[in-house]
C-alpha cells in the first residue's frame, strides 16, 4: 500500500465511480424513488404505512453489499422514532470523518409534467426524475461508493461513520436523541461531510459556506363560530382572510417582501460578500433565471449579487398551505368563519431560533384586529449554520479535485435552504472542518414538480468527494498501514 494518499489516480478515481453509478447505484435508486416514504411531517401515519421503513431497508440492504473492507452497517431504531442507518468503515491512522445523509422524502407537490410523477423514476439524458433522489437518497450510495473508490485503488482513509436519517425534512427533531445516543460510536468527527446541499450550476464543485434558519408554524384567525351570508355580513364582519393579511403584514412588507422586524435581521460578513461577488461573477443572471418564473414575471431583483444574498443570509417568508378555503368549485356566496395559514419563515445563519420564536408569537398573537380568536400551533425552529473558516489544506483539495473532476475551480456560496444537522453538529463539534455540497442545482426542483438528479454530476461529486477523503488522511500525517 502506497506511504501516502498523494498517488491517487483522478482519471482511475472517476472511472470507478462512473462504473459503479452505472452498474449498481442508478438501479437502486430508481426503486427508492418508487417507495413513497414521506418525512414523519407530511405523513402522521408513517410507521403504520411502512414506507419509511422499506426505504431504509432497501438502502441498509444496497449498503451491506458493497466490498469495503471491515464494514458494518446497522439499522438503529430507538422506540416511537424515525431509524437511521448507521455505518462504520474502520481506517488507518486516528481521524475520523463522518458523512450524513437522509433518506425520507417532502410530499408529491402538484404540477409534475405528463409521464413524471413523484413516485415514478424516469431517466432522460443527464437527469433521473422522481422524489428523493437527489433530495437526498444519493448520499448513502455516494458516501460509500467515494470510500470504495480509494480502497479499489488501495489507498488508506481515516476511520469513517456514515449516518443517514430518516427525519430531516420535518426538521430533524428524531436526529438528537440519535446523536446522544450514538455519540460514542461516532466519536470526535475531525471532518464532516454532508451531501444535503445545492451547487451554483452543474460545471464545478460547490461549497456551502452557510445555511439559512427555518420557522414553521399554523397560524389561525377565527371571527365567527360559524360561516354565515356574504352579503347579509359582508361590511359588517371582517373576514378572517383580510385579519390573516393585516397580521402578515406586521411581519412582512408586502410590497418588497422585507421583514420588518429588527431581531430577524443579521449583520452580514464581508468574506461571504466576497463570495457572493465570485459566485455571481460566474453565474450571473443564471441565479435568478433557473426558477420557472411564468412568461412576464422576474425576481424580485436583477442584481446577481443582490439576489444570492437576499437568498443566503436575508430573512424571507412564504405561506406554503392554507385550510378554510373550499374548493372553487363549492366555495357558495358565504363569509368564513376562519383561515389557517402554514408559514415558513427563512432567518440568517446566526440568528438564535429561540428567542425569535417566542418573540414571532407575540407579533402575531398580541392585540388581534377586531378581537379576532388568533393561535399559533406547531411552532418550530432549526437554527442556521454559518461554516468555521476553511484549513489551507482542506481549501486546496476542494479546488485540486474540482479541477480535476470538471475542469474548473471550486467556488463557494450559502445556500437558502436549511440543514439542521449541521447546526447540531457544528455546536457539538466546534473544531471539526465542514465539507457541505450537493447535487441541488438548477431546476433539480427539490421538494418540487419534476425534481431530478443530475447523474454526471453526481458522479463526478462522488470522485471530488473520494479525493477529499485522500487528502484528508494525507494531511493527517498518519503513517499508511498495510
Amino acid at each position: 500500500m502506497p506511504d501516502t494518499a498523494s498517488s491517487y489516480d483522478p482519471r482511475s478515481l472517476a472511472a470507478h465511480c462512473d462504473r459503479v453509478w452505472e452498474e449498481s447505484i442508478l438501479a437502486s435508486l430508481e426503486t427508492y424513488i418508487a417507495i413513497p416514504n414521506k418525512s414523519p411531517m407530511f405523513d402522521a401515519q408513517w410507521q403504520a404505512h411502512g414506507h419509511m421503513q422499506r426505504a431504509t431497508d432497501w438502502i441498509a440492504a444496497w449498503c451491506r453489499e458493497r466490498p469495503i473492507a471491515g464494514m458494518t452497517v446497522e439499522i438503529v431504531q430507538l422506540e416511537g422514532r424515525t431509524p437511521v442507518i448507521l455505518m462504520e468503515i474502520p481506517g488507518s491512522g486516528p481521524d475520523t470523518v463522518l458523512l450524513y445523509g437522509h433518506l425520507d422524502k417532502q410530499p408529491e407537490m402538484v404540477g409534475w409534467r405528463e409521464g413524471l410523477g413523484p413516485w415514478t423514476p424516469v431517466r432522460e439524458g443527464d437527469r433521473l426524475y422522481g422524489r428523493g433522489g437527489a433530495d437526498d437518497g444519493y448520499a448513502a450510495y455516494a458516501s460509500l461508493c467515494a470510500i470504495e473508490a480509494l480502497q479499489a485503488q488501495e489507498l488508506p482513509h481515516s476511520r469513517c461513520v456514515v449516518l443517514i436519517e430518516a427525519c430531516e425534512e420535518s426538521g430533524s427533531f428524531d436526529l438528537p436523541f440519535y446523536v446522544e445516543h450514538l455519540r460514542a460510536r461516532i466519536g470526535e468527527p475531525q471532518l464532516v461531510v454532508c451531501l444535503d446541499s445545492g451547487a451554483g450550476n452543474y460545471e464545478q464543485l460547490w461549497l456551502t459556506t452557510s445555511l439559512r434558519g427555518n420557522w414553521t408554524a399554523q397560524l389561525s384567525v377565527e371571527i365567527l363560530r360559524e360561516g354565515v351570508h356574504s352579503g347579509d355580513a359582508g361590511g359588517v364582519v371582517p373576514s378572517s382572510f383580510r385579519i390573516l393579511r393585516q397580521l402578515l403584514d406586521r411581519l412582512e412588507d408586502a410590497e418588497t417582501g422585507a421583514l420588518r422586524v429588527p431581531w430577524l435581521q443579521a449583520e452580514i460578513p464581508a468574506q461571504r460578500i466576497e463570495q457572493a461577488r465570485a459566485a455571481a461573477a460566474v453565474l450571473g443572471k443564471q441565479v435568478f433565471e433557473r426558477f420557472p418564473f411564468v412568461p412576464g414575471a422576474h425576481a424580485a431583483s436583477s442584481d446577481p449579487v443582490e439576489t444570492i444574498l437576499a437568498r443566503t443570509w436575508q430573512p424571507s417568508v412564504a405561506v406554503t398551505g392554507a385550510e378554510g378555503l373550499p374548493p372553487l368549485e363549492s366555495a357558495g356566496n358565504v363569509l368564513r368563519p376562519k383561515t389557517t395559514v402554514k408559514l415558513s419563515l427563512r432567518f440568517p445563519p446566526t440568528i438564535d431560533p429561540g428567542p425569535a420564536t417566542q418573540a414571532l408569537r407575540e407579533l402575531l398573537t398580541h392585540n388581534p384586529p377586531y378581537g379576532a380568536r388568533v393561535t399559533l400551533d406547531h411552532a418550530q425552529g432549526a437554527a442556521g449554520w454559518h461554516a468555521p473558516p476553511l484549513e489551507p489544506w482542506l481549501e486546496r483539495a476542494i479546488d485540486q479535485a474540482s479541477r480535476d473532476h470538471y475542469g474548473k475551480p471550486a467556488m463557494q456560496m450559502g445556500e437558502g435552504a436549511t440543514i439542521p444537522f449541521m447546526g447540531m453538529l457544528g455546536a457539538a463539534f466546534p473544531k471539526a472542518q465542514f465539507v457541505i455540497t450537493g447535487v441541488l442545482g438548477p431546476e433539480s426542483n427539490a421538494h418540487g414538480p419534476n425534481e431530478f438528479l443530475h447523474v454526471p454530476f453526481a458522479k463526478r461529486l462522488t470522485a471530488c468527494m473520494a479525493q477529499v477523503l485522500a487528502e484528508q488522511f494525507r494531511q493527517s500525517g498518519a503513517p499508511a498501514s498495510g
